[in-house]
């Protein structure tokens, strides 16, 4: 099992939730077995994503994906988000 963090600011959490939200099954076709989102206590556009995925390598899959850079894009994801795996 993979443990991907996924921290990013972006300009509108409630418009980033709804794109985010509207992914769920390109999340699942790409190896996403569990998911939970979280905002910073006192910067609620700061957002921290956990995914669980079978491997790293399913992972590193699904981050490397245009659809998945195209999505973060359309909600408004700020900067380069910062991404952790862990096993």
């Amino acid at each position: 099992m993979a443990i991907a963090l996924i921290l990013h600011r972006v300009a509108d959490y409630d418009a980033w939730r709804k794109v985010y939200d509207s992914v769920a099954d390109m999340q699942k076709d790409g190896g996403v077995t569990k998911e939970s989102v979280h905002r910073m206590a006192d910067d609620p556009d700061n957002v921290l994503v956990i995914h669980e995925f079978e491997s790293v390598a399913a992972a590193k899959a699904f981050f490397a994906g245009a659809n998945l850079k195209d999505a973060m894009q359309r909600g408004g994801v700020q900067g380069e988000p910062r991404i952790e795996l862990f096993e």
